[in-house]
């Protein structure tokens, strides 16, 4: 396959916007390879696995690049299964952090990462879809499936970037107002089901660009969780390369097996990551009150929140 050269690098200046400095290009091969991160995963692992093997008839190598598991799990899986190789990134480095670590020791050989949640099942073909839209979108950088929820229901994947108005109205009213009309459109709920360009994808399941990926210096680390897929699709687009939904791949998303045994933590580090994105958007002295004004908001949503995950266990 063929990937289109980049004439120039995204870089994050001082002041914390992104534009594009000095021209860095490097071309790979054509080869595969799925980044999935891990954090003991339990039983998740061995489902992706498996169902991975009838996503692509290519071959493929997997990196798990793990966060400091403790349940055995991706030892084995490294130990016992051909084309899983086990990335100790030395510590908790987040979920971006630890799948820049996975792709920097991959060879030059491969051209296209798949970077993937380890609670993911793959349907049939899925993986190879995503490469023929590749094909079909010579300036696409991401690629993202459908993704449906254990019960069947499509989850909306693939959203416009955060706003002031449509993001701060889902962040503040998503939970107790679902059909509010900000989180409807944020969502792009009402689009039909077809194969476009979006603001960003979910970073559970991604295949992208080796060289879009390297244009943009990869994922932001910064971000330990959530958000670093909204930050990766923001500085794609503006580095030139779409971020583009695949409906016709599909995956299903078990859900967050490490996450759900620490909702508290991970609610904090949701809005903590929100905060972040905006903040870097609206930086300076003059967007001092507006950032006042989204950490206020923030801290109550998330306040309501913790309330209610601490009602339910009481239950």
């Amino acid at each position: 396959m063929l990937f289109p050269h980049f004439s120039g690098r995204v870089g994050r200046h001082a002041t914390g916007t992104v534009g594009i400095t000095s021209p860095t290009v490097k071309t790979y091969g054509g080869e595969l390879a799925v980044v999935t991160v891990t954090y003991s995963p339990g039983p998740t692992l061995d489902a992706f696995l498996d169902t991975l093997t009838r996503a692509t008839s290519r071959p493929v190598r997997v990196v798990l690049a793990d966060n400091g598991s403790t349940d055995g799990v991706p030892e084995r899986a490294a130990k016992e299964r051909t084309g899983v190789r086990l990335l100790h990134t030395g510590g908790n480095l987040g979920y971006g952090g630890a799948a820049n670590r996975a792709v920097a020791t991959l060879p030059d050989d491969v051209g296209w990462v798949v970077v993937a949640n380890p609670d993911l099942r793959w349907t049939p073909g899925s993986l190879d879809a995503l490469l023929a839209a590749a094909e079909r979108w010579p300036r696409g950088g991401s690629f993202g499936p459908l993704i449906r929820e254990p019960g069947g229901r499509v989850y909306p994947s693939a959203r416009l970037l955060p706003s002031l108005g449509k993001g701060m109205g889902h962040a503040l009213f998503g939970k107790i107002w679902p059909d509010n009309p900000w989180t409807r459109q944020y969502r792009q709920q009402t689009r039909a089901v077809a194969e476009r360009a979006a603001g960003w994808l979910s970073g559970s399941c991604l295949l992208i660009r080796r060289t879009a990926f390297d244009s943009v210096d990869g994922f932001d680390s910064t971000y330990f969780m959530y958000f670093e897929d909204v930050d990766l699709g923001d500085r794609l687009g503006r580095a030139g390369w779409l971020n583009v939904y695949v409906p016709s791949a599909e995956v299903t998303h078990i859900g967050g097996h490490a996450t759900a045994r620490a909702a508290r933590p991970m609610l904090t580090a949701h809005h903590e990551s929100a905060y972040k994105y905006l903040a870097e958007r609206y930086f300076g002295p003059w967007w001092a009150p507006l950032r006042l004004v989204i950490r206020a908001g923030l801290a109550l949503k998330l306040t309501w929140e913790l309330r209610s995950v601490r009602d339910r266990v009481h239950r």
